[in-house]
């Protein structure tokens, strides 16, 4: 078993595992070289074998323990016809936000096999392209909240007043949009894990918006029912989000087997919240790294320090890798984590 894969599901480890969110993208100049100034994301989304190469590209450059497939979370709405498309500078934007119970129909039950094929193919060859090495591919979806906040906004917000006030107002059409998007999830990701991903990452990114309350009442329910229907698949389930650090301990309750930690919140700190009864993945900040190695490397040794104290910790940025990023500190941070010692404790080796 992988290190990534044995740290997930708190076993012991022969080196801390460690791999980027977003670590395809535009801070590699082989990702700019290859997808040059042409088509969307959508597009790229849809060529099997660019989106294979470009989740292959920072595994090849810098030896992570686990490659994430190349897609985006809103890669199901698009395909089913909703209207989404993916801004440059701004990130998806609907044409037609969802407004009504009408909208609904606009949210046909999905079938990957029909709507997007291309994502298990791309799984496919990243796996067969991996098989060797042993370094497992993650999966992954939106959350519902997530998806849900992007297709009544009409696009990003900070604020997420018309999201919110759906949420308040309009209970029963809300839950009925995100029980509709936690069907999408469950069926992306059980496509990818029959595609041959050995885990699986459910992006709630924009959850920290939300009181725990709120949360509990409103958005905890789709969440679980996604991570409960890919529980008898046999692959960790790691839950993340943004600003969550008041939610931890909700977002381990959901149903993961790993909680993603942002920068905001120490890992002794979040193991506290989340009761220690998850593997917790982070938790660097991302514009540390775009200020050097000497204001990486500090900051890296304490994360390794208090995750040596875990049953289980991937480390991870606190969010994904900035454009920014100069891919040769990163680089350096990669071997720094492979240097470190194991864990001493359930998740390093006897």
């Amino acid at each position: 078993m992988s290190d990534f894969l044995a740290a997930c599901r708190r076993q012991p480890v022969s080196r801390v595992p460690v791999w980027f969110m977003r670590q395809a993208g535009r801070h590699l100049p082989e990702y700019r070289a290859l997808r040059g100034g042409g088509g969307t994301l959508f597009d790229a989304v849809a060529d099997p074998a660019l989106a294979a190469e470009i989740t292959l590209q920072p595994v090849r450059r810098y030896g992570v323990d686990a490659a994430i497939l190349y897609s985006d979370i809103m890669v199901p709405v698009h395909a089913a016809g909703f209207g989404v498309e993916i801004r440059a500078g701004v990130g998806p934007v609907v044409a037609e936000p969802f407004r009504t119970a009408a909208d609904l129909d606009r949210l046909p039950p999905f079938d990957p096999a029909a709507r997007t094929p291309y994502v298990g193919d791309a799984a496919r060859l990243v796996t067969a392209e991996l098989a060797p090495s042993g370094v497992p591919l993650i999966g992954f979806a939106g959350a519902p909240f997530t998806v849900a906040s992007y297709l009544v906004e009409g696009g990003p917000s900070r604020e997420h007043l018309r999201t919110k006030a759906m949420m308040f107002s309009e209970p029963e059409l809300w839950a009925a949009l995100l029980d509709r998007l936690a069907d999408y999830a469950i069926a992306t990701l059980r496509d990818q894990v029959r595609a041959g991903a050995a885990a699986v990452q459910l992006f709630d990114s924009w959850a920290g918006a939300l009181t725990p309350d709120d949360y509990r009442a409103s958005v905890l329910p789709a969440s679980a029912k996604v991570l409960a229907a890919v529980a008898g698949l046999g692959v960790p389930r790691i839950h993340f989000g943004v600003g969550t650090g008041e939610l931890l301990g909700l977002l381990a309750e959901a149903g993961a087997d790993v909680v993603g930690v942002d920068w905001r919140v120490p890992l002794a700190e979040a193991a506290r919240r989340t009761g220690g009864a998850v593997a917790l993945q982070g938790n660097l900040d991302p514009a540390a790294v775009t200020a050097g190695w000497g204001a990486v490397e500090p900051r890296a040794r304490r994360i390794l320090a208090e995750g040596s104290a875990l049953p289980g910790h991937v480390f991870n940025l606190g969010h994904g890798v900035l454009p920014d990023t100069d891919p040769a500190v990163l680089a350096r941070l990669v071997d720094l984590v492979h240097a470190a010692p194991p864990p001493a404790g359930p998740q390093g080796s006897p």
